[in-house]
């Protein structure tokens, strides 16, 4: 299959909103794809690499070579070179991977490159999500949507999952089940406005926890062996000794639960988040790094237990399995309660510790892998800042024609002059997007036939985030966490936005 098949089926995925078209349209690509290609196409129409990450950024894409004429890219040869790129170590590995990212983009059409860009620079927004995905797969194979969605949840793999089922049917499937040692998709929640809120929606009664502001890890233990996975899976058991000897420390023999790893200051209020995500580097002296900032772990969920799967338990019912084998103080502090006041108040002194907010999760509901379940909600207090739009990057698929992640600026009070901290497409109306394109257009300040469009530091735009954490991507070594736009403030002069020392404040607070 040429890659070029693939690109024209994502942008035309992009262009439509139907749920019905992007699902046809996906399963026809994949029933005319290679046995060997359907986990790469799965994977790319997923906004990922098979490869994971490969060491190419957005940076390394500014500039790339004039599009081919005609398509000659197959799936497998682009696939190769995604392995090649990554396995390119040493000295001169820069300038041989920007060799062999230029070699590429060279050979690749119009559509081609604006796909692979996209799917480099973790901007490939065209709407295959894994539910679209799951039900493609589904219409590809002839296997029931809920065996394709099960069977990518416990193998947490849904690429292998359809490569399975569509080269050899519903009894390939079989074979996906709960397995220690294998990570699995993990449990995500939607959001609530505030505990009134969670309760309703969760039948009048909830557990309430503390959301720490931590790095969300799945544990697996065989006897004494210990594996440790990111939330994406990613295997970290050995930057991660701390959670591994909390682990063996525990009486079972096999075990699946979901944690929490923190870095906690001596008072056991929370550093800040990048304390906790420095320890996950791969260039970490992890032996130093323990002694300057050990991490705590604490459970909140078990889906396997000595033999027994519980991912299909109610959520009651894993508390208490939980309870009966990990100690108090390595479980995350929780509340029982239908009563508004009391869930507010754990709120506050929850926030008061330093933490983030809660969770709220249903009593009866089963732990549903790999997916963001109507049984978990999480709360959360919003932030906001009037930040000053400094560039703006054309969009792609449904936004095809539109401006629309824009680059957000902080004003440096010394200056005058203002400092990026990250950008965001989310947040957008279809209407914010047609009048943002015209406005950013008439503010543009150099060529508009880019793919960034800069603009003079006119707008102000009122943005809602989670929180603040360092990144040396930025210039002011800072960057919004979850960034989203509310609205445009027209009635608000750049002047009069939001400083950097007021970022910064967040940040040390």
């Amino acid at each position: 299959m040429l890659l070029f098949d693939v690109a024209t089926a994502s942008a035309e995925v992009g262009s439509t909103s139907s749920r019905l078209a992007k699902t046809a349209r996906i399963a026809t690509l994949l029933e005319a794809a290679e046995p060997e290609e359907i986990s790469i196409v799965v994977s790319w129409l997923s906004g990922e690499l098979p490869q994971r990450q490969i060491g190419v950024g957005y940076a390394s894409l500014r500039t790339l070579p004039p599009a081919a004429a005609t398509p000659s890219l197959t799936v497998g040869a682009v696939d190769t070179t995604f392995t090649e790129i990554k396995a390119v170590s040493g000295k001169g590995s820069q300038t041989r991977r920007a060799d062999a990212l230029s070699g590429l983009f060279g050979a690749a059409t119009d559509v081609e490159q604006t796909f692979l860009r996209r799917l480099l620079s973790g901007d490939l927004r065209q709407g295959a999500l894994i539910g679209v995905m799951a039900d493609a797969v589904a219409r590809a194979s002839g296997v029931p949507p809920a065996l394709v969605r099960r069977a990518a949840m416990l193998g947490g793999d849904l690429p292998a999952a359809a490569a399975a089922a569509i080269t050899r049917g519903a009894d390939a499937l079989s074979d996906f089940q709960l397995r220690v040692g294998r990570p699995v998709g993990p449990m995500l929640a939607q959001t609530a406005t505030g505990v009134a809120d969670a309760l309703d929606r969760l039948g009048g009664e909830a557990v309430f926890e503390a959301k720490l502001d931590g790095a969300r890890v799945q544990i697996h233990r065989n006897r004494d062996d210990v594996s440790v996975y990111t939330r994406s899976l990613d295997d970290v058991t050995a930057r991660l000794p701390e959670v591994v000897a909390a682990t063996l420390a525990l009486p079972v023999d096999s075990l699946i639960a979901d944690g929490e790893a923190i870095a906690l200051r001596p008072d056991g209020r929370p550093h800040k988040f990048q304390v906790t995500a420095s320890r996950f580097g791969r260039s970490v002296d992890i032996g130093a790094a323990r002694v300057a900032q050990p991490l705590s772990v604490f459970f909140f969920d078990v889906l396997h237990r000595d033999g027994v799967d519980l991912l299909d338990a109610p959520g009651e019912e894993r508390a208490a399995a939980l309870a009966d084998f990990v100690p108090a103080e390595q479980r995350v502090d929780r509340l029982v309660t239908g009563d508004v006041a009391a869930a507010e108040d754990f709120l506050q002194r929850t926030l008061a510790a330093g933490h983030e907010g809660l969770m709220a999760m249903s009593l009866t509901a089963p732990y549903e892998a790999g997916r963001r379940g109507a049984g978990w909600l999480k709360i959360k207090p919003v932030h906001t800042l009037d930040l000053v739009v400094l560039a703006v990057e054309w969009g792609s698929g449904r936004r095809t024609g539109k401006l629309s992640n824009i680059h957000l600026g902080a004003r440096d009070a010394d200056t005058g002059g203002f400092v990026m901290l990250g950008k965001t497409f989310k947040g957008m109306t279809d209407a914010m997007l047609e009048w943002q394109t015209q406005r950013f257009l008439e503010l543009a300040d150099g060529p508009t036939d880019g793919y960034v469009v800069r603009v003079r530091p006119e707008q102000v735009v009122e943005i809602a985030f989670d929180g603040v954490q360092g990144s040396t991507r930025y210039p002011g070594r800072m960057a919004l966490r979850f960034a989203r736009v509310l609205r445009y403030r027209d009635d608000k002069r750049a002047d009069e936005a939001d400083t950097l020392e007021t970022v910064r404040a967040f940040y040390e607070g």
